[in-house]
């Protein structure tokens, strides 16, 4: 498979990435052919996965206008994928030029464009890093200087956590963050799932087993246990919903099949002591 010019040296181009073929899903430029071929497939099985997607990213947007709105000029993207418009670095200094934000992804294909975009941002920037090391993204963050850490901050986690499996402990990952997070931060968070097995669409069953073997394991949580990564934080209005519903924008249309959308999503506050 050729390369493109573009791509890391070190990058597989022929093994796909999560990141990119979200990527695909969002209308960005910077997959692989493997990546679109799995994506396709995965579309045929389950078409409007590709508009799971969408709403998620506009859940991130809507949640992010609103944090800055409430004063909150610090994020840090977890698992925050390859840069396509309006990513949260855009939406946040629109709103305050003064916002800074950190992306993190394990994928160095994300990891390089996000750098190669914020060239001259002196308020952004990307690291690679897995989630699941908390404590050395806190340092690397702070020792960069983009986040003053002491200051309240949002954490975001937006589709990244059905990544991790039961066996890494997902609440435990993020009660680290709670603990490292300053008073009044915040965490922002996404996780595909559902409640019964009506919710679903057609075809999901299949898609999800096609995305097991070729792309990354997903590990699909119900509604009560994406509630319970909440823990220790304050929910907000109007708490762990499906994605369409987190405060839609008053011109959204809300899909009238909202709880067949295979995602839930949430914002909560750590309290002030």
């Amino acid at each position: 498979m050729e390369r493109p010019s573009w791509a890391p040296v070190d990058v597989d181009v022929s093994r796909p990435s999560s990141a990119r073929v979200y990527d695909y899903y969002l209308g960005g430029a910077h997959n692989f052919a493997v990546d679109r071929a799995v994506a396709e497939q995965t579309l045929r099985l389950m078409p409007g996965l590709d508009q799971v997607m969408r709403l998620n990213r506009a859940f991130l947007r809507r949640s992010v206008r609103m944090l800055v709105r409430s004063g909150v000029t610090q994020f840090l993207d977890l698992g925050a994928g390859i840069p396509t418009a309006g990513n949260v670095h855009e939406v946040a200094q629109a709103e305050n030029p003064a916002a800074r934000v950190l992306y993190v992804d394990v994928d160095p294909v994300a990891v390089a464009h996000s750098n190669t975009m914020l060239a001259g941002n002196e308020r952004a920037a990307a690291l690679q890093a897995d989630i699941r090391d908390p404590k050395r993204i806190f340092d690397e963050a702070q020792r960069g200087g983009v986040l003053e850490l002491d200051r309240p901050v949002a954490v975001l986690m937006n589709f990244v956590l059905h990544f991790v499996p039961d066996s890494d402990d997902p609440e435990g990952v993020v009660a680290v963050y709670r603990q490292l997070m300053s008073e009044g931060s915040y965490l922002v968070l996404s996780h595909a799932g559902f409640d019964s097995e009506s919710d679903p669409p057609s075809g999901w069953a299949s898609a999800v087993d096609l995305y097991d073997r070729e792309v990354s394991v997903l590990h699909f949580r119900r509604s009560d246990r994406v509630a319970r990564l909440f823990s220790g934080f304050d929910l907000l209005e109007p708490g762990v919903v499906r994605l369409p519903l987190w405060r839609p924008d008053p011109d959204e249309e809300v899909p009238g099949d909202a709880h067949r959308y295979l995602g839930f999503a949430g914002v909560g506050r750590k309290p002030c002591r």
